[in-house]
């Protein structure tokens, strides 16, 4: 299968300029870097895409085997990055895919300049000495709630997600985001997401990284910034001033410009 077509691959920015991907988080598609990608795409050329099973991907590809583990989605990178012959590329994790991001460059590290780790979290259960923000039972009952009326769910909690109560076109536009998603693969890509356990991962990072957290974010807080920070030796971690989970959206300028300024200077 075409992996463009598969994955609804889009490239815009110079032809020479360095490659720089843009990865969805659960729930999401490529339309949510709609206000990031044009200003990043001014210096460097820009690649976004869907997940198998998200936006305007081919979902008859989709296959709940591949994809009920998050090495799945870094099939669908490292396709997208043979298949462009990508090199040198920094790449942009939003939430999931930040560790999406880190186990791929483990698995093809020549390929990789550097990670922008967005509001990352490489788990979200609580455990002993590690704050996620869930308990077990916050995620059993999430999954339930989705899994019972994902419709409903998605209403309730992507404002909730997005934060910026005073902006409610934002949660309006995250819980549309949520509802074009099929609720059988949302469910997958849920279960996934909030039961993965990434923290290993983290010292496979051989790569220049920035960490990018909001000053407030329901779903990933700044313990787990700090937590990511302390895991990837010379990382830097740089707290915009945004809330909610989604700052490509709420914080759009901050979010390009750190991604910009990394993506020149600090690879």
């Amino acid at each position: 299968m075409d992996v463009r077509s598969r994955n609804n691959v889009r490239v815009i920015g110079p032809e020479g300029g360095r490659a720089v991907m843009l990865a969805h988080g659960f729930g999401c598609d490529q339309n949510l870097w709609r206000l990031v990608a044009p200003v990043l795409a001014e210096e460097f050329r820009v690649v976004l895409f869907d997940y198998v099973g998200s936006g305007r991907s081919d979902v008859s590809a989709w296959r709940e085997e591949r994809y009920a583990t998050l090495d799945g989605y870094a099939g669908d990178v490292l396709d997208i990055c043979r298949d462009l012959d990508l090199r040198d590329l920094v790449f942009v994790g939003h939430s999931v895919s930040a560790m999406v991001g880190v186990m791929s460059a483990a698995r093809e590290p020549g390929r990789f300049a550097g990670l922008v780790l967005l509001v990352p979290s490489p788990r979200y259960i609580d455990d002993e000495g590690y704050r996620g923000g869930f308990s077990e039972q916050d995620i059993d009952e999430l999954l339930a709630s989705l899994e019972a009326n994902y419709l409903g769910w998605s209403a309730t909690m992507a404002p909730l997600i997005m934060g910026n109560p005073d902006r409610p076109e934002l949660g309006e536009e995250l819980t549309n985001s949520f509802c074009r998603t099929d609720p059988n693969i949302a469910r997958v890509f849920a279960r996934t997401t909030f039961l993965a356990d990434s923290r290993a991962d983290l010292a496979t990072v051989r790569v220049p990284t920035l960490i990018l957290e909001c000053a407030e974010d329901m779903i990933a807080p700044r313990e787990v910034g700090a937590y990511v920070h302390h895991a990837i030796p010379g990382s830097r971690l740089v707290t915009l001033a945004a809330t909610g989970h989604c700052p490509q959206l709420s914080a759009p300028e901050a979010t390009a410009g750190a991604i910009a300024a990394f993506a020149r200077e600090g690879v």
